[in-house]
């Protein structure tokens, strides 16, 4: 007699169940699972002759006819996929969470957990199962299967319709790359901080000497231990001679080292494209690659990334590798995200050519920054005073234009210390004549970064910067004082920028206005209004270096060629 063809049950094991098999027992071989879920992944282990099920339970069978014609699709997505019964034992998985699972351990059959190894949660959920099964909704977490592997669990409930829990889906996902991303990217940024980490009183025990020595040592640690590195340039731009000046050589052949370099973007190899265009360079083959020229012996590829500070190329940073495609774009946003922190570590040790001068030039600058915005205060306050005063007191008038006289002086003698203590040497080349010099500019903004940055940038070139909180501020200011141009924003608190630029001109006649916009945005219609009275320039917000400059030569430009009469130092 030949072998008794085997019949899957899918029951809670009843009476008329068992009476039945009985009664059938000499023609059939019974297998008997408990529910859908653990027949389904029986059936696809084992060969059947048949399925025997209650009707009661039909729309159960379909449900495991829909997932195993699914069966397919669900081996070939890309997350690992299993089937985790109630009691988190794995009924089913696809063959992608076979590949990231323990492979001494058979994963359908054993606990989810034993399954993978018996992995450490990281977190942020302890329990993702528990959590999925009392919020009956997907709950995740990040588990660490070895020393250097990572995946992201997601788990979602499925629930029968009387609300008990049959099965939950386990999601998983290696995300090892994207972790040890993170990891060398907060490596990256502890090593920037770790730079130029010395208290003031230790940066003063250190010549400059000893600082570059500093610097280079942090460098050289860094780029071997985050990046594997060991052949790595530095060069500082001399802003006189575009000349870019060694500052570290490391593994870098000595015809390299004291090699002449220019910001050049032809003829000076990548490191001089990448100074003159502030663009980074991914060279993947040194001997195919025309603007490469060697710098590491048996170089086969480099990364060259612009040393970048307050917007401005100071210098490269350049790593080569004896591999070829050694570098991809993700080693160049890292060796980005470092080389700020080494062009702040270089301002902060002090050993840029415009600061190698005396840490006096430092503090003189600091010092003008600080009291900028205080002095504008106490000018617009006081001046808002006097523009207010109705008595004929002459002595009240009189201290209060002191007032406003002193409060400009205290800058006048900021600057005039400054250029006593700190004597930079003759040069062959002098410098070129600062573009703003002589220029006294009114700016007239609500944000005091704003303020702060019309300072800084405009005062860089030699303007004197005045600057007003509100248009009352501003027009007062404007009234008692000639200015060669007043930068208006639109949206001051007490007036728009039409009714400002009108009264600044009714007050001023002749006085250039220039009005601000934050991205165009102008709900008053104030720039179409002051078109139509003369309004030449409009600035949008954040300022452009290079935009503002231009808008503010072209409004002080005499059309006759002589001085602005507006252009004055007024005297108490």
């Amino acid at each position: 007699m030949g072998e008794k063809p085997r019949i899957l049950v899918i029951d809670r094991d009843t009476e008329v169940d068992r009476m039945m098999r009985e009664a059938l027992a000499d023609r059939f071989d019974f297998v008997v699972e408990r529910t859908v879920a653990r027949a389904v992944a029986r059936m696809r282990k084992e060969s059947f002759a048949g399925v025997y099920i209650d009707q009661s339970r039909l729309s159960a069978v379909r449900w495991a006819g829909s997932l195993i014609q699914a069966d397919e699709i669900l081996a070939t997505i890309a997350d690992g996929v299993a089937v985790v019964d109630p009691e988190l034992n794995v009924l089913w998985c696809n063959p992608e969470f076979l590949r990231v699972a323990d492979p001494a351990v058979e994963p359908v059959g054993v606990k989810f957990y034993k399954a993978l190894g018996s992995p450490e949660v990281i977190g942020p959920d302890p329990c993702p199962f528990t959590t999925a099964t009392a919020s009956k909704q997907s709950s995740g977490t990040v588990l660490r299967v070895d020393a250097n592997r990572y995946l992201k669990v997601t788990v979602n409930p499925a629930f029968d319709s009387r609300g008990k829990l049959t099965q939950m889906i386990a999601l998983t996902r290696d995300i090892t790359s994207e972790i040890q991303q993170e990891q060398k990217l907060s490596a990256i940024h502890k090593a920037g901080e770790e730079l130029a980490d010395l208290t003031p009183e230790e940066l003063s025990e250190l010549n400059p000497e000893e600082r570059t020595d500093l610097l280079k040592y942090n460098i050289v640690r860094h780029m071997k231990d985050l990046m594997g590195l060991d052949f790595i340039e530095i060069r500082l731009l001399d802003r006189d001679t575009s000349r870019l000046v060694p500052l570290l050589t490391e593994g870098m052949t000595p015809i390299a080292a004291k090699r002449e370099l220019f910001a050049v973007r032809e003829g000076n190899g990548v490191t001089g494209l990448v100074a003159a265009t502030g663009q980074s360079y991914l060279c993947g083959d040194t001997a195919i690659d025309p603007v490469y020229i060697e710098g590491a012996e048996g170089a086969r590829s480099s990364l060259t990334v612009p040393l970048i500070y307050h917007g401005t190329v100071i210098g490269t940073l350049n790593v080569e590798s004896p591999q070829p495609n050694a570098f991809d774009d993700r080693d160049r946003r890292f060796l980005e995200i470092y080389a700020r922190s080494v062009a702040s570590a270089l301002t902060t040790l002090e050993l840029l050519q415009a600061e190698k001068l005396s840490t006096a030039t430092a503090s003189v600058d600091a010092i003008s920054r600080e009291l900028a915005l205080p002095l504008d205060g106490i000018l617009s306050d006081a001046t808002s005073v006097l523009d207010r005063y109705a008595g004929h007191d002459e002595e009240i008038i009189a201290r209060l234009r002191h007032l406003i006289y002193h409060a400009r002086e205290i800058r006048g003698l900021i600057q005039k210390v400054g250029t006593t203590i700190v004597h930079e040497p003759p040069k062959a080349d002098p410098k070129p004549p600062q573009r703003l010099a002589g220029a006294r500019l009114l700016v007239a903004d609500s944000d005091e970064s704003i303020r702060k940055a019309a300072h800084q940038l405009l005062g860089r070139q030699g303007a004197i910067v005045e600057t007003a909180r509100d248009a009352h501020e501003a027009i007062a200011l404007a009234r008692e004082t000639g200015y060669s141009a007043a930068l208006v924003d639109i949206r001051l608190p007490d007036m728009d920028g039409y009714e400002t630029f009108h009264k600044i001109r009714e007050v001023r006649p002749g006085t250039p206005v220039i009005l601000m916009t934050g991205f165009g945005y102008d709900p008053k219609h104030s720039i179409v209004k002051a078109r139509q009275e003369g309004l030449q320039t409009v600035l949008y917000k954040p300022f452009r270096i290079d935009r503002l400059m231009e808008a503010v030569e072209q409004a002080i430009k005499p059309l006759d060629g002589r001085p602005s009469a507006n252009n004055h130092d007024p005297k108490p």
